[in-house]
């Protein structure tokens, strides 16, 4: 079974994804700092696939598997 992000939200420190396979991680802000610096509005104008994270606007991409991996 393959692993997809649902969803992704935010508080003041830390990203959390939702995962197609029922789990949640969360990851620092402090890990990226184009999201760390960035507004509400721009960190909620995301693209989520299959395979990752991207926000046009910030030209940030993140991988799941480098998400999963901890890097």
């Amino acid at each position: 079974m393959s692993v997809s992000p649902l969803s992704v939200r935010f508080d003041e420190k830390d990203m959390w994804v939702e995962l197609s396979d029922g789990r949640t991680i969360g990851v620092p802000l402090a890990w990226f700092p184009r999201l760390l610096k960035a507004t509400p509005e721009q960190r909620a104008n995301v693209e989520i696939s299959l395979v990752g994270l991207y926000w046009d606007e910030l030209d940030e991409a993140l991988p799941l598997a480098e998400l999963l991996a901890g890097r």
